[in-house]
């Protein structure tokens, strides 16, 4: 038995289905098989991946009706045998020693459901602000705090970088298909499972930036969707043994998020903003004040909860720093979710 499967669904992936394997191939850690499932290609993929299969024993090459990556993802899972899962894009690039490094911190730390590493965006001139600045908030969270912290942020793992124990996948079901990102659902399942996250620091993926890309073309992947995602969580986990429910953002992303909220049967019962044309004013029929007037009005709140839903850059900081002054505690008090 291999001790890692890479896990690497393929569709219409000819322009670079080789080089992603070529990264595999010269890993430092040789003990792993690639599980590659063609998901239904039209072009030259299934030959590439056949003819890489007959060259390396170590490829196994699954054939499947078009289905979808979910779909794929599932089929190849069903048949990796590694103690550990780590996940591979056909497009993307790994260095020699992920594999090594990543299987050493999982051993080395029992506690630890998924690894991840640092991640660098490619090729260069791809690569616009909006990636940036996410390669750089998710390559900052490397312990299992930090990723807890922020994980109704953002998807705070770059998912072919993450490598996971088999078992405790195929225990917690696998992938999902819910109308959001794959991906995040998983996160976020590990997450309300009491499982740990976290990543070594050192940059072992190149993550492959084009215009066809899921995270472009897919609207599973739209902003709305990853707030649906949030908020199913947040209302099974967080939200489930409180009463009130603040929103801290009376603005687009406030307003969605509590759209969401009422749709899942709770209805903020209060919106802090600091905008003056807002406060003072209600939204969704509920009031709208001032951060300066919280303090007084979560003393009167039953089992009260505060979700900070304010997308502008630099902003998550500040309001962290206001509420932990009042003497608020994230992941008890108030979470962020933007």
């Amino acid at each position: 038995m291999p001790v890692v499967s890479v896990l690497m669904p393929a569709f219409n992936a000819a322009a670079t289905c080789d080089a992603a394997l070529d990264s595999v191939a010269g890993q430092t850690l040789g003990d792993f098989e690639v599980v590659a499932v063609d998901d239904g290609s039209t072009d030259a993929t299934p030959a590439i991946l056949a003819a890489r299969g007959r060259a390396d024993r170590r490829v196994r090459v699954l054939r499947t009706e078009h289905a979808g990556l979910v779909a794929a993802l599932n089929h190849g899972l069903q048949h990796c045998r590694g103690e550990f899962v780590a996940r591979m894009d056909a497009d993307d690039r790994c260095r020699p020693r992920r594999l090594e490094l990543q299987v050493a911190a999982m051993r080395s730390r029992p506690d630890l459901s998924v690894v991840s590493c640092l991640v660098e965006g490619f090729p260069a001139e791809n690569v616009g602000e909006g990636l940036r600045v996410y390669l750089a908030w998710q390559n900052a969270l490397l312990e299992p705090d930090d990723i807890a912290r922020e994980i109704f942020v953002e998807s705070p793992i770059v998912h072919p970088s993450a490598m996971m124990r088999r078992a405790e996948l195929l225990a917690l079901g696998g992938y999902r298909e819910r109308g959001w990102p794959e991906d995040y659902d998983l996160w976020l399942r590990y997450h309300a499972a009491g499982r740990r996250f976290a990543k070594v620091p050192v940059s072992l993926f190149c993550w492959r930036e084009h215009g066809a890309r899921a995270t472009r073309t897919d609207r599973r992947y739209a902003v709305e969707n990853f707030l649906r995602a949030k908020v199913h969580y947040l209302i099974a986990g967080p939200l489930a043994d409180r009463q009130d429910v603040v929103v801290w953002g009376a603005g687009r992303t406030g307003r969605r998020l509590a759209k969401l909220l009422e749709r899942g049967g709770r209805q903020p019962c209060l919106f802090v903003d600091i905008a003056p044309r807002r406060i003072g004013g209600r939204l969704r029929r509920r009031p709208v004040i001032g951060p300066e007037e919280l303090t007084a009005a979560w003393r009167a709140l039953a089992r009260p909860v505060l979700l900070v839903a304010v997308a502008s850059r630099g902003a998550r900081p500040l309001i962290r720093a206001q509420l932990a002054a009042a003497g608020l505690h994230e992941g008890d008090h108030f979470f962020c979710v933007a």
